[in-house]
């Protein structure tokens, strides 16, 4: 291999030698380019070895500017450290030094914050908050100064705290009017004298607002179905200074009032019942026109026949009448043909008496059977929210268990009243059945005995 490469550099110097040989004119022009070659080739390298001796020491300069800089910035640092140290001394010392002085004022001012911030809690939520919306501002500084801990509540701060605490009980005890912006129930906002009755309750001549928390009022979305309390809203804004007036108080600072304003009204149990609870009520209806009507119709026919009962002449306008009729113009037959006669006309009389008497006791047996339909659809639906939903949420199954509760409600109470008229009026009906019975019976004795 070494007699290889040898044989190869051999033979590229002798192609490099062949090569200028062919490019000088001669042999001494061919030294001459060797020489200045040689030359060239040591400056070039003289002018390298400079460079780099430069480099070096630049290189050398910036390890040295760099080393003196983390000496300094080590040092510094040291400096920063232990001064730091110092100051947490003194700041320890300090804080001790405060604390030794303030003695039972340190209790002060931890009371003095907690009651502030109680303070602005309860008068974001207070009625008065609508008239002296500027004391949560010095609520919000006061409670951030204590809380900071880099300094003290001044006396005059104090004193406005109790200024502001003694302020909201006195309101409390006050009945004010004056006029505010308020939003009604339909969205629409109007200026109008509302009256501030303590903390409890704000009215105006419409009835009872509320307040959001913001600064607004508004009107409840629905008022209190009870006429007396809407009535003593209205009492309370006309009258005059001085005058007495029934007022429904919500002592409970609207907690109660919210809870009469979401009770549901008769409407909206009735729609609870859904379709089924409709068919109900509609039935219901029908049932009870046919018993006034069977009512009234049997009322008259019982005083007609009472009459009757004190006349001795027949009239057709009544059942015993027209069974009277039937005897008068039978009554020279055998006794046979009196009783049956009066059998044939006491029996056209049923159908009237009783019409309409099975339909009432159909209904007072339908209904409740409807409302268990309505139970039972109301159930299925809460079911399939369960199994959709689950029953973490009583919410979502609020409304099929009301339709199934409403239901059955709405079955028994069509049903109690048609079971009581159809004891009623079916009464009535039989009571002059058995006149009727009893006369005819009366008139065939008494035909039987005139002729043997």
């Amino acid at each position: 291999m070494k007699r290889i490469a040898i044989f190869v550099a051999s033979a590229l110097v002798t192609v490099g030698v062949v090569q200028a040989q062919e490019d000088a004119s001669s042999m001494d022009e061919l030294l001459n380019q060797i020489s200045q070659g040689q030359a060239r080739d040591n400056a070039e390298a003289r002018e390298r070895e400079a460079r780099f001796a430069q480099s070096r020491s630049e290189q050398q300069n910036l390890v040295n500017q760099a080393r003196a800089e983390r000496t300094r910035e080590e040092n510094t640092s040291a400096r920063l450290e232990e001064l730091f140290n110092e100051n947490q001394q003194r700041i320890a010392d300090s804080r001790a030094a405060l604390d030794e002085r303030l003695g039972a004022l340190k209790e002060l001012f931890g009371v003095l914050q907690t009651v502030s911030g109680d303070a602005q809690g309860r008068f974001n939520t207070s009625l008065t908050n609508i008239q002296f919306p500027d004391r949560e501002d010095f609520l919000v500084a006061l409670g951030s100064k204590m809380a900071g801990a880099n300094s003290l509540a001044s006396i005059e701060e104090i004193e406005q705290l109790w200024f502001e605490l003694q302020r909201e009980v006195s309101e409390s005890g006050k009945i004010v009017r004056f006029p505010m912006d308020i939003t009604l129930a339909d969205g629409e906002v109007t200026n109008t004298p509302v009256v501030r009755v303590g903390t409890f309750n704000i009215v105006f001549n419409g009835g009872y607002l509320m307040y959001t928390g913001t600064g607004n009022v508004a009107a409840l979305q629905r008022q209190p179905d009870q006429a007396r309390f809407t009535n003593s809203a209205a009492d309370m804004v006309a009258a005059s200074q001085g005058e007495l007036v029934s007022f429904g108080l919500d002592g409970t600072r609207g907690g109660i009032l919210a809870l009469l304003v979401e009770s549901p009204t008769i409407q909206d149990r009735i729609n609870q019942g859904g379709i089924v609870g409709y068919c109900i009520i509609g039935l219901g209806i029908f049932g009870l026109l046919i018993a006034f009507v069977r009512w009234i119709g049997l009322s008259s026919a019982s005083r007609k026949v009472k009459a009757q009962l004190k006349s001795d002449t027949a009239s057709t306008d009544n059942p015993l009448g027209r069974v009277l009729a039937a005897y008068e113009a039978n009554q020279n037959a055998d006794t046979e043909t009196i009783e049956l006669k009066l059998s044939e006309a006491a029996l056209k009389e049923m159908p009237d008496l009783t019409k309409g008497l099975l339909f009432i006791k159909v209904i007072s047996v339908v209904a409740p059977l409807m409302g268990l339909l309505g139970t039972v659809t109301g159930m299925i639906k809460t079911f399939q929210v369960i199994t959709l939903y689950g029953a973490g949420d009583p919410k979502m199954m609020a409304g099929g268990i009301s339709q199934a509760l409403m239901t059955t409600v709405l079955g028994l109470v069509v049903a109690i009243p048609m079971v009581l008229i159809h004891t009623l009026v079916s009464g009535q009906s039989r009571k002059i059945v058995n006149i009727l019975q009893s006369q005819s019976a009366g008139m065939v004795a008494t035909h039987s005995e005139k002729h043997g």
